[in-house]
């Protein structure tokens, strides 16, 4: 069976793939901060579903803790280890303020781990997937992504599109790549961020588990991006042909004060690293 390793892999979105993977036999490799944490939803899927669980406790904005998942996931079978067929890319977290009202330090956080982070991984995996001629990577965006929406946003719209290249690049070799654009999604993201997002409604809420069936759904259909839900695919569609000017416009009239909740609400997946 395959090997799948998921960052941000104890809550929200990165927990929903950990099992909807091991209910199909996956092997997996876990990566988050909280050890603890780690070690409990290790367990959990190693009893309900048979699998084997390995964790990796990094924090992934520390060069050398990053460094050490990047050795798991070029590995290539050597100490017992099994080679990832399959990377998930979905740490992340969000800032409660628009730009520039948070702390320029705090701004390069969010792009090291939306970006920098994800890139080193999946650069790491590619040549073992190459090699083998099969496996896939799967890169947690944002329908945030798809607007002018702050710093995040701008990174989310680096994940799609590296993602759509990517895509295109290892197609000839087997491996397939595929771009999870969720929206508004029950996880711990906003509160972890200080987000203010009662204002909105039940409706626009999606479930984690509904995310990441629908991403491995579309993963087999060989889709480029996998957006869950009929409002946010019928967003994301108008969004991609509405004149920018006119989006941003209505963006700007509709943008809160630094203390109200950011354009970064819009789920990427876990809400820390």
């Amino acid at each position: 069976m395959p090997t799948a390793l998921i960052t941000g892999a104890t809550s929200g979105i990165g927990a929903a793939f950990a099992h909807r993977l091991a209910a199909k036999g996956v092997h997996l490799v876990l990566v988050a901060r909280d050890a603890e944490r780690l070690a409990s939803t290790a367990d959990t899927l190693r009893t309900c579903f048979g699998v084997s669980v390995e964790v990796l406790a990094a924090d992934l904005l520390v060069p050398e803790q990053c460094r050490t998942v990047e050795e798991r996931l070029a590995a290539r079978g050597e100490h017992g280890h099994p080679p990832v067929d399959i990377l998930v890319n979905n740490a992340g977290f969000g800032l409660p303020a628009p730009f520039p009202h948070s702390p320029v330090e705090d701004e390069e956080r969010l792009l090291d781990l939306l970006v920098r982070v994800p890139l080193r991984l999946t650069h790491a995996a590619v040549p073992g997937l190459r090699a083998r001629g099969r496996g896939a990577v799967l890169n947690v965006s944002s329908v945030a992504g798809l607007l002018p929406t702050g710093t995040y946003g701008a990174a989310k719209a680096w994940v799609t599109a590296f993602s759509e290249s990517l895509r295109v690049d290892l197609a000839p070799h087997g491996v397939r790549v595929l771009a999870v654009v969720p929206g508004f999604t029950r996880t711990e993201f906003q509160q972890r961020a200080g987000m203010d997002v009662s204002a909105l409604r039940d409706s626009v809420w999606l479930d984690p588990d509904d995310v990441a069936a629908g991403a491995l759904r579309d993963l087999a259909k060989g889709r480029p991006l996998s957006v869950t839900g009929w409002r946010y695919k019928l967003y994301a569609h108008a969004v991609r042909h509405l004149p920018r000017t006119t989006v941003a416009q209505r963006l700007a009239r509709k943008r809160h004060a630094p203390t109200g909740a950011a354009a970064g609400a819009c789920e990427s997946g876990r809400p820390s690293h």
